[in-house]
Parts: C-alpha cells; structure tokens; sequence
C-alpha cells in the first residue's frame, strides 16, 4: 500500500510578518483570503489533522477543511522566546542562539530541542504512514521541516536549511517506511483582481 501525506503550511499572520517566534497569533486577513481562494486546489484527502496552534486551525477552516488538532503536531516549543523577535533574541543572548541554530539537542530557550521535535513528528509519521488513503495535515513550518529531515532520513542539523512558505503543499509518498519527497508547490491564491492564480504570500522567519 503506497501512503500519501500532504503538509500544509499555515497562511500568513502578524508575527510571520514581523519575525517573531509565534505566539498564539491568528491569520491575518490577507491570509485568510488567500486560504479561502485556495480551498478548491488540494485533493480530497481521507483524513485530515492539524496542528494545535490558532494559526493552523483557522487556515484549515479557511481551507474547507475540518482538522483534527495533534499534540504529536504541534510547533516547536521555543519557551521564553516565544513572541519576541529573533533578531532580538540573538542580540540579547548571542551564544544561546548560536548554540541552538548548531545543535540540534540543545533547548536553551527552556523549551523543546529540535531533535526532540524530529523524534515526534517521526512518530507520528509512522503512525500515518499505516492509515489507509490520503492524509492532508495543515501543520506549522517547523513540522514540515522535521517531517522532511526524518522522512529522508536527514542528519538534524539539515532542518534550519528548509525554508516552507506560507500556504505551500510539501507531500510525502511511500510505502514500507520509504519516503519519497514531493516539494511545497504553492496553493492557489488570487491575483491582485482577486482570482484564483499560482503563487505565495511574502514569508517571514517562521
């Protein structure tokens, strides 16, 4: 049996805008709009799951699509940094940052290591990789990267090398634990008439 999974990466909101690790923020209008152009272009999947944060589960409504929130999901749990921006996270504490970008077990945030998100977001993969037909999960960035990195068996320091732009599919086909990688191809999002046309909104940092 060939598995399917298609990552959706969530629209845009202010802090995606203005750089800052995310906090809880939602999509903001343009993104929304654009999510809402977009809802006819993806396959009809046969389960659908999404990230826990507000930002994936608007985007998903946006989408036309009824997701099931997943812990195994969720961001990357950046603890003290959350809301605030990376540039000023790196002035303020220059080695920790350099530490976390480096190593991937590291947490000095007091959060969640990358690592530890790659071994989560494996699991789950696992899991998804035995449902029958096609799994759509709307997910942050971070969970398009770990998925990427485990997926083709990656060495971790490789995930802050993939950059995922808002509202792009990356998908993932394979059977028996073998992955094949598909990469993010944009949604449909309308033009400056406001028709549906190819493209992507600007990305910020996350």
């Amino acid at each position: 049996m060939t598995s399917r999974v298609a990552f959706v990466s969530p629209a845009t909101s202010a802090s995606l805008r203005r750089a800052l690790f995310y906090d809880g923020d939602s999509i903001d209008d343009l993104g929304a709009t654009r999510a809402r152009a977009a809802a006819g272009s993806l396959p009809v999947p046969a389960h659908v799951v999404a990230s826990p944060s507000v930002r994936c589960r608007e985007t998903a409504a946006a989408l036309g699509l009824d997701g099931v929130a997943t812990p195994e999901l969720d961001g990357l749990d950046v603890g003290r940094w959350r809301g605030r921006a990376l540039e000023a996270v790196a002035a303020a504490e220059p080695d920790a940052v350099a530490r976390w970008l480096t190593d991937p077990g590291s947490a000095p945030h007091g959060g969640e290591s990358v690592q530890a998100l790659c071994e989560r977001v494996a699991r789950w993969l696992e899991g998804a990789g035995a449902l029958e037909g096609r799994v759509l999960a709307v997910v942050e960035p971070e969970v398009v990267r770990a998925a990427i990195t485990e997926a083709l068996d990656l060495p971790a320091a490789v995930f802050w090398r993939l950059d995922v732009a808002p509202l792009t599919v990356t998908e993932l086909s394979g059977r028996a634990g073998r992955w094949n990688l598909r990469l993010g191809r944009p949604l449909a999002v309308p033009d400056a008439d406001g028709n549906a046309a190819a493209g992507v909104p600007d990305a910020g940092c996350r």
